[in-house]
């Protein structure tokens, strides 16, 4: 588990693609503690990624930093970005609001007609930052975090990301290509704006982006 960041309140970390963030043996909370060599230290998950997905995630180490981190999160005041790599190409820049449900017998979310029962607003950002051939690598800055919510926009514009297996019928050799990039909140202690970005791997389709190179904020 690589640590980014690490204070009294708050733990940064790489989250490993294939592992849960949820507290159960083998999560993220468990591998933290390992990092730290504390098996009893409190260390709560304040928001997740979905398993197949990698890069940044931010822990709390205690009741009051997570109260805050969460309050930060429904206010909108947490900053989350991911990159990814997609087929096809879109806009140069915009945004995708649409009405998501999620069939938990499936494991999957849908973008749904209407309003209704289980039905939710998902909002997120996005910007093209190069093409190359088929693929496109995207920025994308969610306003809000709905399960699979990246995925399933994406798809659902006949853009599916790299490495998809639920919402696409390509066979890409690779892995998923969704990292966490950048996430910016304010410290629940200090009062200090803090912000954290890193790069995917340098592995395929990454590895193929030559605009990972010189990347700039959104």
């Amino acid at each position: 588990m690589e640590i980014v960041y690490l204070d009294d309140s708050l733990v940064v970390c790489i989250k490993p693609a294939g592992v849960l963030s949820t507290d159960e043996p083998g999560g993220v909370p468990t591998l933290v503690r390992e990092a730290l060599g504390d098996p009893g230290a409190d260390v709560r998950t304040v928001h997740r990624l979905d398993r197949v997905v990698g890069g940044l995630m931010v822990l709390a180490r205690g009741a009051q930093a997570a109260s805050a981190l969460s309050a930060q999160i429904r206010e909108g005041s947490f900053g989350k970005e991911y990159l990814a790599v997609i087929h096809g190409r879109g806009e140069e820049r915009g945004s995708m609001r649409d009405l998501l449900v999620r069939d938990k017998a499936r494991k999957m979310t849908f973008v749904a007609d209407a309003p209704g029962r289980g039905v939710q607003e998902a909002l997120l950002e996005y910007e093209t930052l190069e093409h190359t051939g088929d693929l496109s690598l995207v920025r994308i800055r969610l306003h809000t975090g709905r399960t699979h919510q990246i995925r399933c926009q994406f798809a659902h514009r006949g853009l599916p990301l790299a490495g998809e297996r639920k919402y696409s019928t390509l066979e890409d050799p690779w892995p998923l290509a969704l990292w966490s990039s950048a996430l910016y909140f304010t410290h629940p202690v200090s009062g200090q704006r803090l912000r954290f970005d890193r790069e995917p791997p340098a592995i395929p389709p990454w590895s193929g982006m030559p605009a990972l190179t010189s990347m700039k904020k959104l």
